[in-house]
This record gives structure tokens, sequence and C-alpha cells, in this order.
């Protein structure tokens, strides 16, 4: 069953807050009307509606739906969502999406598009104070459990914990350097220390082989953090780790096979009894949580959480599908499926939706294909009845099953000695050939390489916020190997400078805390 308490807002969302301000959380104040955390987390279910507000950071905005008062304030709500943001910095920024509306985020998001992004600009610095002002909410929540024994307690850490890692991992991610706040940090007025890249990835790591027994079996409730969801973070965490310890890689690991740690971590995930949707468009619907390869999601109501996350802008903004045509889909993207028309993973609004394939004019929303992949329908094709509210139930899926196949077979192929090349064809051969969609054919040993891989990535995952990270793994994002139609602002594409791997630290944070040090090129 759908986890529907993750997405509900409580007040302890507001009181976790508040009492950041309270030097000792285990004063009860002589002011009834003065709440702390030791009058809140009266109850199992107080925590739970704690851990909720955790989960509902990464995919709502504030504390009512679908806006108003915001969890961080100075920047248009919407673009304040985890999600959607993410989404933007991973997917915006490469031949896979753009954009039809320039003056949005203040003029900053053709930024995006064009891979000329600026220090001030709204959508980084979004994204970044989403991620700072979640992680003091999480540490409040891991202080109020403190040392507890208790079975639910202990679970219910090791999920904020894993949240917390979470954020860190986009963090380093994408940002290179940040500052690092945990629970030891007591409430009060300081200047968080920013972290190197290669000290948050130790930070991730570890954080994430503690809880990992603490954690929940895989599947114990859906949308919530488990054991396979932490050992597809860790490997997503290894198979980056070139990029993320780059350009020295720290003694501590000079050694080390991190593709190894790849397999093994995703032989766990596999010992977790996920099959394989056997209709691709299935992972995308309204009642995806049905689908037997998901791992991990944010979950979306379109009654009780309501805001304009991502999978909202995905579904109502796409062009060529009756949405309001912010959203469609690049060229050089639409040609990996030309060796395959048949490919049923293109899901394109083409021309006999009104759009053309090439983009001439990037803010036209009729120029380029729109991609009517999310869908706020079921799979037997009726609409929820929340529909109604203008909000969907479609979940986004940050960690599925076919992922984790693609994963497995590129760190063979890079590597990982414990590894099979059989079975990374038979994973690969899986995802072309579902029970439920006509067949796109086996490819055979020969064809199982490096490039293929990122190709096939780009098939399977599009849409899904990875392709800004695929890119830079596999040496195309920034420099000439790869040119993509509108990249770095010209019609025919053009190379874009190796600092634009990571982005900025926002002006704005740079402002504030003095001690942080801006990305090199910036």
């Amino acid at each position: 069953m759908k986890m529907k308490m993750i997405y509900q807002l409580t007040i302890a969302s507001l009181i976790l807050v508040m009492a950041s301000c309270v030097g000792d959380l285990d004063i009860v104040p002589k002011d009834p009307n003065l709440v702390t955390s030791k009058t809140v987390y009266n109850s199992p279910q107080a925590y739970k509606q704690g851990l909720a507000k955790l989960y509902a950071l990464f995919i709502l905005t504030g504390q009512q739906g679908p806006s108003g008062q915001p969890d961080v304030s100075g920047v248009d709500e919407g673009f304040s969502c985890f999600t959607r943001s993410m989404w933007n910095l991973e997917e915006l920024t490469t031949d896979e999406a753009i954009w039809s509306y320039p003056n949005d985020a203040e003029g900053t998001i053709s930024n995006l598009y064009f891979n000329t992004w600026l220090p001030s600009d709204g959508i980084p610095t979004a994204l970044f104070g989403r991620l700072m002002a979640s992680m003091v909410i999480i540490n409040e929540y891991i202080r109020a459990t403190g040392s507890s024994t208790d079975a639910d307690l202990v679970r219910y850490r090791a999920e904020a914990r894993f949240l917390r890692a979470l954020g860190y991992y986009y963090g380093l991610n994408l940002y290179g350097s940040m500052p690092v706040v945990t629970e030891e940090n007591l409430p009060g007025a300081f200047l968080p220390k920013q972290r190197t890249r290669a000290q948050i990835f130790e930070y991730v790591e570890t954080e994430l082989l503690a809880i990992y027994n603490d954690l929940g079996n895989p599947r114990f409730e859906y949308g919530r953090a488990d054991k396979a969801a932490a050992s597809m973070l860790l490997a997503k965490l290894y198979l980056n780790a070139e990029v993320f310890l780059a350009p020295t890689i720290p003694p501590q690991y000079a050694s080390r096979n991190f593709y190894n740690d790849v397999i093994t971590e995703l032989n766990k995930v596999f010992e977790g009894g996920y099959t394989l949707s056997p209709k691709y468009l299935n992972n995308f619907l309204a009642d995806n949580h049905t689908s037997p390869e998901m791992i991990f999601t944010f979950n979306n109501d379109g009654a009780k959480s309501q805001a304009y996350d991502g999978v909202w802008v995905m579904i109502r903004g796409n062009s060529g599908n009756g949405g309001w045509n912010g959203l469609r889909t690049r060229s050089a993207f639409v040609d990996l499926f030309d060796s395959n028309p048949n490919d049923y993973r293109g899901i394109f609004a083409k021309e006999d939706k009104g759009q053309q394939r090439s983009i001439t004019e990037p803010n036209n929303s009729t120029h380029g294909y729109g991609v009517f992949k999310f869908r706020n329908q079921k799979a037997d094709g009726t609409t929820p009845a929340n529909d109604v509210t203008g909000f969907i139930d479609t979940d986004f899926p940050l960690f599925r099953l076919a992922d984790a196949y693609l994963m497995y077979a590129e760190a063979h192929l890079r590597g990982a000695t414990n590894g099979s090349g059989a079975t990374a064809l038979t994973y690969i051969n899986a995802l072309r050939n579902r029970s439920g969609d006509t067949a796109i054919g086996d490819i055979n040993a020969g064809q199982l390489n490096l490039d293929f891989i990122l190709d096939e990535r780009g098939r399977e995952l599009y849409w899904e916020g990875h392709r800004r990270t695929d890119l830079i793994r596999f040496g195309k994002f920034t420099g000439s190997a790869y040119i993509w139609d509108w990249k770095g602002g010209t019609p025919e594409g053009r190379s874009i400078p190796e600092h634009m791997k990571i982005f900025p630290i926002p002006a704005a944070d740079l402002a504030t805390n003095p001690t942080l040090v801006q990305n090199p090129g910036y």
C-alpha cells in the first residue's frame, strides 16, 4: 500500500524548526504555549509524524499545499522543491530537456538550458537553500530521537540519517563542496564549515554503512528508505567515485576498486525480490506504486500532498499533450532512438501532436518533441479521482531496478572483478524485452560496451534525473566530446568549460557566510 503518511504535513514540522531556537531540548518550559521536542514527541505516532515531514522535505515545499508558508524563503516556492530543482539541474542542462519560458526563475532558467549559469542564478540557489534547510530539520529530528533503543525509533533515526546522507550526496554531486552540519552541531548562531568533496564522500559512505543494519528490510513499506535504498545510494556513490574524488584520489582510496563495491551493493539490492514491470510505461503512471521494480520513490497524492513539484511540471507542463507547453526534448536525444524506431521507451509527442523534431527557436514550445512518459493516468487507462484537484498521484522513481541493472553492466565494463559479463548481458536484454511490451531485441556480448551503456541509460532512464551525472561520468558533459543542439547557447551546440561539471556556491550564501570558498572557475 502506498505510504500516504509521508506526504501529509504535520504540526511537528513547524515544531522541529521552532525547537532549534531552544538551547536545551530536554527542558520543558514553564510557558505551556511554548512547544519543544519534549512536549511534541510524547507518543510513537508523534515520532512517525515527525519522520513524515523529513520525507516531505524532498517533494513538498512548505507547511501547506500547494504553496504558502514555505520551508525556504527568498525564492519562488515551486523552485524550492527538491525534486523540481534537482531535475532542472540534471536534465535542463543536457540533451534531454529544454524549457519554453526564459523569464522563469527571474530570467535565469535559460542559463541552465544554455549552459551559461552564474552564482546568482535562482534555481541552483534555491536547491542549495533547500538542502541546507532540510539538513537542519533532519538534524533536529535525530537529536529528538536521542539514543533510544526502542525498535521503531531506531529505525526512524536510521531513515532520517539516510535522508541526510541522500541530501549530502546531491550536495557533493551538484556543488562539489558545501557546508556539512550534523546533530553534533547544536542549535545556535554559527557559520557552518565547508567540507571538500572528498570529505563529503567519506561522510556519506560512513553514514550509510553505519545505519544499514538498522533500516527496514527491502520493501517493508513502500516509499520509505530501507536496506535496498541504502545499497542503491552506496552503489551510485561508488560508481561516480572517480569523478567525486578527482583530480587526486585520497590515499585511503588509492588502491580501492570502487566498481567491485558497486557490484557488492547491487547484489544486495537484487536479493530484495524486485522484478521488472511487465510494461515500461507502468513505472511512470498514477498507480506506479504497484510496479515491482520500484526501490525508492518520492510519493505524490493529488489530494493530500500538493506541490508544484518536478513530476507535476513534467505532466502538466509538457508540450504536445494538452499541457502548458513548457518542456520538450532535443533532437540529439531523439537520435538515440533512430536505430530502432519501435523502441517502446521512446514516448514522444511528435509531428502528429504539432511538434517538430528540430529546435530552431529554443523558446518556441512547438520546437522539439514533447515527452509523454510521466502521466497522471492509471495502468487501466482511467484517471485518478484526485485529478480534479489539478495535482497528481504519480510518484517520482528515484531508484528502480532498471537503473540497478544498467549500473551492474557498467561497473563490470569499467573493471569490476566480482561481476559476470553473462549476467550483465542478461540484465540489459531483460530491459529491452519486457514481457508486456513489443520486444526491442537482444544485443550480443560484442555490442555491450560503455558507449552502448551511456546510450541505453538515456533510452531507459530519461527524465528521471540522471543525465547530467551520467554525461559527466562518461566524459561527455563538458568539452566537445559530445555536442547537442543548443549546448552552450548556440543552435549547433558548442564546447563548455570543465569547471561547469559542478555548479557554483550561490552568491547569496557566500555573502552571508564569509568562510565559504567559491568553486574554481566561478
